[in-house]
């Protein structure tokens, strides 16, 4: 793929892309693009994990706050997940949906948006037994025009494109990504894109000197884009991020965006383009900014790992008297300890909840 994207290098207008184009085409190009390959992403054979992964007990309590709100709360029975991956957070939310309310579940909808060819093929292959309830997309125009329901999506947004800047001796300069004898390399060029521009003003940031910062154009542009085809909307986002004070802190002046490479964290962006998956902290006051813009009203903003405590995660837990550490029931307890516990992978992510044209609070959510 490095030749595919000297090439595209060459043929631009200055011999040079950004940051965003980069992994535009590492990410998702439809020939060469590491979502779209036919391999293993998620899991261990794959690049990364993610908390769905760990263990189904994540969308079962999710799948218990959906029910809630449909059921007390009046929320149409559709749920759109965005990005699903394999399938096995719908299936388990499908399963426990089923179980909990028949009534809603036999008139209800799951939607799901995946641009990745074989994660579609994937969640087909996962899903066929709810072949009447399910819906796969691709994109979200795809979707019913004026969707009511509820909106969910876990680890979109830290894949996304972002632009690159960085602040040397009081001069903004974007990052972008050239094509040199020894093969691809960063060059810093004064910032003209009017866009990243526009970002750091309206969000009012500014940089110090040395200091590295992602500009996340495509998620404020797909925030704008999904807004156009909801109407009465309950939308949580479960990602890895920081607010606006945490990206100050001295430990975070170089940025967040990195490369995940068979579960290794790889520094080097630009190594083995397309192989590897690409990712970035979420600007969790940006997503906050950007729906209130369009009308989404901001109602909370928790760790996972506090909010599945809240939800009841520890009725979960299976008492058994197995001392077999690799049966059913002691891989089912390590995996719910992994999610609540000090350091663990639940500790790392968020949950932030959002709503339009709906009345909800943080009670409405834990009853």
């Amino acid at each position: 793929m490095v030749e595919y994207i000297r090439k595209k290098i060459e043929s631009s207008l200055h011999k040079r892309i950004s940051y965003a184009q980069y992994m535009q085409l590492a990410l998702y190009d439809e020939q060469y693009g590491y979502y779209m390959r036919n391999e293993e992403k998620i899991g261990r054979a794959g690049d990364f994990i993610t908390t769905s992964n760990v263990s189904n007990v994540v969308a079962q309590l999710f799948a218990k706050i959906f029910v809630q709100l449909i059921e007390a709360e009046k929320i149409p029975p559709f749920i759109c997940e965005i990005g699903g991956g394999t399938g096995r957070f719908a299936r388990a939310v499908l399963e426990e949906w089923k179980r909990l309310s028949p009534e809603t579940f036999a008139s209800g909808t799951y939607f799901l948006i995946e641009v990745s060819p074989y994660h579609r093929q994937k969640q087909q292959e996962m899903l066929q037994m709810f072949a009447e309830n399910v819906q796969l997309l691709e994109r979200i125009d795809q979707l019913p025009s004026r969707f009511s329901g509820i909106v969910f999506s876990n680890e979109l947004f830290d894949a996304f494109p972002v632009h690159v800047i960085e602040k040397e001796n009081e001069q903004l300069y974007e990052c972008f990504i050239t094509f040199e004898q020894n093969g691809l390399t960063e060059q810093k060029i004064p910032l003209e894109n009017e866009g990243i521009i526009g970002y750091l003003r309206e969000r009012n940031i500014s940089l110090n000197n040395g200091q590295r910062f992602e500009v996340p154009l495509a998620m404020k542009q797909f925030i704008f884009d999904l807004d156009q085809h909801l109407e009465k909307a309950v939308i949580f986002t479960v990602d890895y991020g920081y607010t606006d004070e945490e990206w100050k802190e001295p430990a975070r002046k170089r940025g967040s965006l990195r490369g995940y490479y068979k579960h290794r964290l790889i520094d080097d962006l630009l190594f083995r383009p397309g192989e590897m998956d690409l990712t970035t902290h979420i600007q969790w006051d940006a997503l906050r900014y950007y729906g209130e813009k369009v009308g989404w009203t901001y109602v909370d903003l928790w760790r996972q790992d506090q909010f599945l405590l809240k939800v009841g995660i520890l009725h979960y837990f299976i008492e058994h008297h197995d001392p077999n550490p690799f049966s059913e029931q002691s891989r089912h307890n390590r995996a719910i300890r992994s999610l609540i516990m000090d350091g663990g992978i639940g500790a790392s992510f968020q949950v932030m909840l959002q709503q339009k044209n709906v009345q909800i609070d943080s009670g409405d959510i834990f009853k």
